[in-house]
């Protein structure tokens, strides 16, 4: 009699596919079901992300002051709701401002920052920019934005800005805004605005909130009384307001940068 012959079963390992050719996707799904995927293992932290993508190198130190005006003018920024920096150009009024808004949105102490100023021309006219809002304005914070970099690094920047946590906007669009105890806001170039300007601005000032005027009255690019000099004369002496006024022996840019004030000081029209 003879003998049935039996199949050999044979075992395929989990990590390989059916040695059929056409079969359907149906059969072949089976199998992948029965496999052990590993998750894969490209998954990065957004902190981790953000501490080593493209970013320059963020400065983690303290801000210093570089000298006793720029140290007096940070405290006043500590303990005052509302400061004013006067000055000439080079004695740190901007840097200042924004490493101390760097360092309270980091600390999180507050929730967003604000940097304004007017969107005016140093004596020449820029013509029209394309883009949206934000790409117009982006040429006047250029400065400002470089100092974030630097305290905060790039990558958190530019997150920053694409969710509201960071805002510039031009002077005209903070009009029926509140700052309130949770927002820094910097108003630089204030020598450009006008009285009726600053009113506007000074009147969204909310309980508990920071906010922080720099301007030069002596390089104002617009015609007319400044609304920075009549701020300062109407509100100096009221609580929780400070003026500070920097000498042109407080820029710390460099020396050239002293003795070229002086000759445009000196030398009369």
């Amino acid at each position: 009699m003879a003998k049935r012959s039996h199949k050999r079963s044979i075992q395929y390992s989990d990590e390989l596919e059916p040695p059929y050719q056409g079969q359907k996707s149906s059969k072949r799904s089976k199998y992948r079901r029965h496999r052990n995927i590993e998750e894969p293992s490209n998954i990065v932290e957004l902190n981790s992300l953000l501490s080593t993508s493209y970013k320059p190198h963020q400065q983690k130190l303290p801000l210093k002051a570089l000298n006793p005006a720029q140290q007096k003018y940070i405290n006043a920024i500590k303990n005052n709701c509302l400061t004013f920096g006067l000055g000439p150009a080079g004695t740190g009024k901007s840097y200042c401002a924004g490493a101390l808004a760097a360092q309270a949105l980091e600390s999180g102490r507050i929730e967003r920052i604000i940097f304004t100023r007017p969107a005016v021309e140093a004596g020449e006219n820029l013509g029209f920019l394309p883009g949206k809002l934000e790409d117009k304005f982006a040429v006047y914070i250029d400065a400002f934005r470089d100092i974030l970099n630097e305290r905060l690094g790039k990558g958190v920047v530019e997150y920053c800005l694409r969710h509201g946590r960071i805002v510039g906007a031009p002077l005209a669009y903070m009009r029926g805004k509140t700052f309130n105890a949770s927002t820094f806001v910097i108003l630089d170039e204030a020598q450009n605005v006008t009285p009726t300007q600053m009113k506007m601005f000074l009147t969204r000032i909310g309980e508990d909130c920071k906010v922080v005027v720099n301007g030069d009255t002596r390089q104002s690019d617009i015609r007319g009384p400044s609304g920075l000099e009549d701020a300062v004369e109407r509100l100096r002496g009221l609580p929780s307001v400070h003026v500070h006024t920097f000498d042109k022996a407080d820029s710390v840019r460099s020396g050239l940068v002293r003795h070229v004030l002086d000759r445009y000081e000196n030398v009369s029209g």
